[in-house]
């Protein structure tokens, strides 16, 4: 038991190492398998669009840990964000707000707006704390093909060009998805843009 939990604080160390790097990871998330960076690093999100073969017109969703971490990278959170993500604590939701701040213009989207998770599992949420700054989190698949459920489902060349694979015990009880996605307006509107 005590080797089993070195092993894992062993893995979480090195993999807060290598997004201290710059570097790139291979993670399983709240949702799917993803492929992760530091948000706040212009120079490995890019990477990233590489890896993927995806457009940078496309932008990605980033993890966060708590309240306070979004706010620091969102311009102004509505409160009616803080009702959604309440309702919805046992689903994974991702939130898109109106716009982000102190975060490199490759991670926004066109119009300078910001998809927010909030991380509830115990890998990503002491990934993110551990690390200190949002993580990127993109499906670990190239562009147009289906999103991973399992390692096992992760193309070997995405594999071969990531910097780290976080080998750590495949979490999911029911069935793993993409997460809920919601658009919020600067008017506290919102819209469904993925259930």
């Amino acid at each position: 038991m005590q080797t089993e939990k070195s092993l894992a604080g062993l893995q979480m160390l090195n993999c807060v190492k290598v997004l201290q790097r710059g570097q790139t990871l291979l993670y399983p998330t709240d949702t799917i398998w993803g492929i992760g960076c530091d948000a706040t690093d212009a120079e490995a999100v890019s990477r990233v669009y590489r890896l993927k073969h995806r457009d940078e017109d496309k932008s990605f969703i980033i993890l966060v840990d708590s309240m306070d971490m979004l706010r620091r990278y969102v311009a102004d959170v509505p409160s009616v964000a803080y009702d959604l993500i309440e309702a919805m604590e046992s689903t994974p939701l991702t939130v898109i707000y109106p716009k982000g701040v102190g975060l490199p213009q490759n991670v926004l989207g066109n119009d300078g707006s910001i998809a927010i998770r909030m991380v509830r599992n115990l890998f990503c949420a002491e990934l993110v704390h551990r690390f200190g700054k949002p993580v990127v989190s993109t499906s670990a698949n190239l562009s147009g093909q289906p999103s991973p459920l399992a390692l096992s489902d992760i193309s070997d060349e995405l594999i071969a060009a990531v910097d780290h694979v976080a080998i750590v015990e495949e979490s999911a009880s029911g069935e793993l998805r993409p997460s809920r996605i919601i658009k919020l307006e600067a008017n506290g509107m919102f819209s469904i843009i993925r259930d």
